[in-house]
């Protein structure tokens, strides 16, 4: 028998990962004691707290350039991804085609390639970081929805046949309830892809001044061996892809629960 799903506070899947968390952080520091290293090689987990509550307005609103460059690509991913793979499916000569050529794009190194597009949009260097998280992100959605949409039961799709459905009303009624796993985990894969994207293109604009993101921090941070700010910003980043697929797992998980097997929390 089936019920709602209880939340748990010390559910193992936050409890363990956060007692790993806290003894790495025992250990760096520790380590950092005994060996007595300075900061601009390896700062102890205190010192990166400092700096992090010292110079948080400053990396704070880096980070929030960040993530609006994130959403805008993943939000323009997660749109294209979809529509593709739904014309993908409507004609096979269509996705023989053209799937290759998504495939081009997702092997391709941005690194490689960010910088033609940053020189190509060089007039909008938002828009340029948006283009590149965006390739990054792209793949993963228009491949796990055009697989869902090409993975339907053949039994109830021949009853749709049965039945004289339309092709429409087959995508609509059939193809997209059952792909919707398929596309739902590739928006969590792309979310964090989004991210890195984003980052790289920073890395590679070095676009500095006050809407500069969190890339740019890292960079001037290592430059100037101040370890300790590079450090802090990089658990900002990092903490922020955490909230981004604890965030996208929760959609996920709200959308599936209430019918979909993987979602569904069974009786013991």
């Amino acid at each position: 028998m089936l019920f709602k799903r209880r939340p748990k506070l010390l559910s193992p899947d936050i409890f363990a990962p956060v007692l790993v968390g806290i003894f790495a952080l025992l250990l760096w520091d520790i380590f950092v004691r005994i060996t007595q290293l300075p900061p601009y090689i390896l700062p102890s987990p205190i010192l990166v707290l400092q700096t992090l509550i010292s110079d948080w307005n400053e990396l704070f609103s880096s980070l929030l350039i960040t993530l609006q460059i994130t959403i805008v690509a993943f939000v323009a991913a997660a749109i294209s991804g979809l529509l593709i793979a739904i014309l993908f499916t409507q004609s096979k000569w269509i996705e023989r085609s053209f799937f290759p050529y998504a495939v081009i794009l997702q092997t391709t190194p941005i690194v490689a390639i960010a910088p033609l597009i940053i020189l190509w949009l060089k007039n909008n260097t938002f828009a340029a970081l948006v283009v590149c998280a965006w390739i990054v992100a792209f793949f993963p959605i228009v491949s796990n929805t055009t697989l869902g949409l090409n993975s339907v039961d053949r039994n109830l799709l021949n009853l749709f046949q049965l039945y004289k459905a339309s092709r429409w009303q087959t995508l609509l009624y059939l193809r997209l309830p059952s792909a919707m796993p398929y596309f739902l985990g590739g928006l969590k894969i792309s979310g964090g892809l989004a991210l890195i994207g984003a980052v790289v293109a920073e890395f590679v604009a070095g676009t500095g001044g006050e809407k500069s993101g969190i890339a740019y921090r890292i960079l001037i941070s290592s430059y100037n061996l101040q370890i300790p700010r590079m450090f802090a910003a990089l658990f900002l980043t990092t903490g922020l892809g955490v909230l981004i697929f604890v965030s996208l797992s929760a959609l996920s998980d709200f959308i599936l629960r209430k019918w979909h097997e993987s979602a569904v929390e069974q009786e013991d």
